[in-house]
């Protein structure tokens, strides 16, 4: 699956938006993982997962800052990924599902912080995008 060059202008410009608010974003969407979906805790035992707390706006940053690679190589989201791809699947051992839900509270996240820029077009194409994103760090399961 790849990006039109119009989905990836709408990426590339609403990250513009995002990456000024990236550490509240990752916190908040990993807030909003956890409570939704709490068996994804389970890859946490160390963390102190209450709101707010330092670990949890730590990982909200690291994962958002990984985004912001993947936006940066958009034409290259593989070779941007590709250490995290085999972090997840061979190190951390991360259920794949979870990246899809964890996408699902990204777009979930960023509609709530930029509901006008969240058109219909844009949700297309940033759930495209973090369809193409989970698949890269699945595909060292293969």
């Amino acid at each position: 699956m790849s990006l039109t060059k119009t989905e990836r202008a709408i990426i590339v410009s609403m990250w513009g938006k995002i990456s000024t608010q990236a550490d509240t974003i990752g916190t908040e969407t990993l807030e909003r993982l956890f409570l939704s979906y709490p068996q994804t805790k389970t890859y946490f035992p160390h963390f102190d997962l209450h709101a707010g707390s330092a670990q949890l706006r730590a990982h909200g940053s690291k994962v958002v800052a990984a985004l912001g690679d993947a936006v940066k190589n958009i034409d290259n989201i593989t070779g941007a990924l590709a250490k995290l791809s085999e972090l997840h699947a061979y190190i951390l051992r991360v259920d794949p599902v979870n990246f899809k839900l964890l996408s699902h509270c990204l777009l979930v996240t960023v509609a709530a912080r930029f509901p006008a820029d969240f058109t219909a077009e844009a949700h297309a194409a940033w759930d495209k995008f973090m369809s193409v994103v989970s698949s890269v760090l699945t595909e060292k399961y293969r």
